[in-house]
């Protein structure tokens, strides 16, 4: 028999067996093909002006091609051991390293570069779909279509040799450094079994929970006041992070274990069917892919934690913006408002106005802010504020022994951790004086562009009066009126907004649009979503797949385990039910520990990035959780064929 009819051969008999691995290179190559699509499409051009499109799609690209690096190298690796024995064969009928080397990688070259050429077709055929995706998300005016990018094709390719290369490294280094008696036995080696935990292992489970118990507490009350100055929050943050990563690899090196000992104990060692094929099997091999589900459950965390604080921003991109714009537009001199004003009259879109008179004035707010003044850079507990009469704001009566704050959100209570009573003194050019705090409202008065993101300090017009005689002219800026148009039909704002920004003055510091500002948060926040969700999505199923693959080894391993239990009289419905049991431990423990983590890194810090948690952060965990669960109910039917031929 020749070589080449040799290799041949071999490529039919282990094309079943590399069935997953075709999978995952289809599956890598139509992801990134799709993917890089969009960094050559022409109607990108619309979303680079925007959103830098082109840029931030290279960037993901980057990432992209680490996640799919990773996962066929670990897929690679896996299948050569599976045929261990094949290599052996080929050793003890005296092939060499180098030739037995070759074989595998002419036969390797037929399947990788013939699942490439595939997965791009089948990457070619979704990529439509991924631009409608994005352009949706980013409210770009494009329309999507089939165009099949030679550049892209080029870069894949390119990309995926280059982890071909490294797959065949690898290769190389496995068969080299294996004996012939090493090959025969790679698929028999235990998983450290052990049956009794020693003391160290008991001590490692309880300080993994403790670990991971201790960064949840220190993450929920992060903001609450405990961390005064930003270097006290730094360290809280670097201490939550170290204790969680350590405290998850502990759990799953002893805690799981521990736990599944306890409950074996509490049976006096009586398990059934199901406990037998599931509960003994974890305590016994989770341990040995102790640092493998960490890094799973750690990256997992990762990206649900960002997917969902980026569609906390998407679904908060309007209040976001009617904070930053507190009407349909702003100007903060006379003269603009006037000229846009005439504008909307030529065209007949009714409006209503409000002026709000500004200053600023120092105010000494020590007494009512928990957080440490000299790490907000105030000095002596003092900052200048805008200030502003009750009689401007419709609906606010302010006493005049009282100073009411105003324009307030979470992530400013969470900085300033500013408490409900005190007093706050007032200081003018020569004067000063003192108010008692009347507390913190929601409503936005003024636009950034005059408060620098402090609350507005509203009090009563009689001191306003008093202030504004004995302005400080040191600390005013070059503007000291707000302007607000309020558009009496809402659905004359786009056109409104397209006059708007014909006018001359559109681009200046502090006249605004909102229909503008909240479509600009939609696109930039929808193209940040797009590109967490697509890596998080390629990390969802890179990572499904492992835990997959995880269990097809550990079938082939179990095998002769259900042949025994066959013929002992077990049905295929009894082994069943405990395997079911087994998946629902295997797939559910790391999504339940990295949902835990990231509902906890969400929690502590959402409120910096929108104003809306729960609906958000749900969505985002259901439809994780969903498609996580996918590659355990597979595992269930693979496991269902091992035990069919077990006997």
């Amino acid at each position: 028999m020749s070589i080449n009819q040799l290799i041949f051969r071999s490529f039919r008999k282990n094309l079943k067996s590399y069935y997953l691995y075709v999978f995952a290179l289809i599956f890598s190559a139509a992801l990134y093909f799709a993917f890089v699509t969009l960094q050559f499409d022409p109607s990108m051009n619309q979303a680079e002006g925007s959103v830098r499109g082109e840029a931030g799609i290279r960037a993901a690209s980057v990432l992209l091609i680490g996640i799919v690096s990773i996962f066929l190298l670990y897929a690679n690796n896996l299948f050569i051991k599976r045929r261990s024995k094949e290599i052996g064969l080929f050793q003890l009928i005296g092939m060499t390293k180098n030739r037995i080397f070759a074989i595998l990688s002419a036969e390797n070259l037929l399947l990788y570069y013939s699942s490439l050429i595939v997965g791009t077709g089948v990457g070619f055929a979704i990529s439509k779909l991924v631009a409608m995706i994005f352009f949706r998300l980013t409210g770009v005016d494009e329309t999507a279509t089939l165009n099949f990018s030679i550049q892209a094709f080029i870069q894949t390719l390119l990309v995926f040799s280059a982890v071909y290369f490294l797959i065949m490294i690898m290769n190389l280094i496995y068969i080299k450094r294996q004996s012939i008696l090493s090959l025969f036995h790679v698929k028999s080696k235990s998983e450290n079994k052990i049956k009794k935990m020693s003391i160290i292992e008991i001590l490692i489970g309880l300080l993994g929970i403790l670990l991971i118990s201790t960064g949840y507490y220190v993450s929920a009350r992060l903001f609450d006041g405990n961390f005064n100055s930003f270097t006290q929050l730094f360290s809280a943050m670097v201490f939550i992070l170290g204790s969680v990563i350590i405290g998850t690899y502990f759990f799953y090196k002893g805690s799981v274990s521990f736990i599944a000992n306890l409950i074996r104990k509490n049976k006096g060692g009586y398990l059934n069917i199901n406990e037998v094929m599931s509960l003994s099997s974890i305590m016994f091999r989770m341990k040995s892919n102790a640092m493998l589900l960490t890094i799973i459950t750690t990256v997992s965390a990762l990206a649900i934690g960002l997917l969902s604080l980026s569609y906390i921003s998407y679904y908060s991109a309007e209040r976001t913006a009617e904070n930053s714009s507190p009407d349909d537009f702003t100007f903060v001199t006379a003269e603009n408002a006037e000229a846009f004003g005439g504008v909307l009259n030529e065209n007949a879109i009714a409006y209503s106005q409000k002026q709000i008179d500004v200053i600023l004035a120092d105010i000494r707010i020590e007494e009512i802010a928990g957080a440490n003044m000299q790490e907000l850079q105030f000095e002596e507990g003092i900052t200048n504020m805008s200030v502003v009469s009750d009689a401007q704001i419709e609906g606010v009566d302010i006493s005049v022994n009282d100073i009411l704050f105003s324009g307030s959100n979470d992530a400013v209570q969470a900085l300033m951790n500013l408490q409900d009573e005190g007093t706050l003194t007032l200081f003018g050019a020569t004067s000063e004086v003192e108010k008692e705090y009347a507390g913190l409202s929601d409503e936005h008065i003024l636009p950034p562009v005059f408060t620098g993101g402090l609350p507005v300090a509203v009090v009563d017009e009689s001191v306003y009066g008093m202030l504004a005689e004995d302005v400080n002219e040191e600390i005013q800026r070059e503007y000291s009126q707000y302007i607000g148009f309020t558009l009496e039909d809402p659905d004359t704002a786009e056109k409104a907004d397209k006059l708007f920004n014909n006018m001359p003055f559109s681009d200046e510091a502090g006249n605004t649009s909102l229909y503008s500002v909240e479509q600009m948060q939609k696109s930039n926040m929808g193209f940040i979503m797009f590109v967490v969700g697509f890596l998080g999505l390629t990390f969802l199923i890179t990572s499904g797949c492992i835990l997959y693959f995880k269990q097809v080894e550990e079938g082939d391993e179990e095998q002769p385990n259900y042949r025994i239990l066959r013929k002992l009289g077990f049905t295929r419905e009894d082994l069943l039910q405990g395997i079911l049991q087994k998946q629902i431990i295997n797939f559910g423990i790391p999504l339940t520990v990295g949902l835990l983590h990231s509902y906890f890194a969400v929690r502590s810090g959402w409120f910096f990035f929108g104003t809306e948690l729960w609906t958000p952060m749900v969505i985002v965990m259901v439809l994780y959780a969903a498609l996580y669960s996918t590659f355990g109910i597979l595992s269930v039917f693979y496991y269902k064929k091992v035990i069919r031929l077990s006997l």
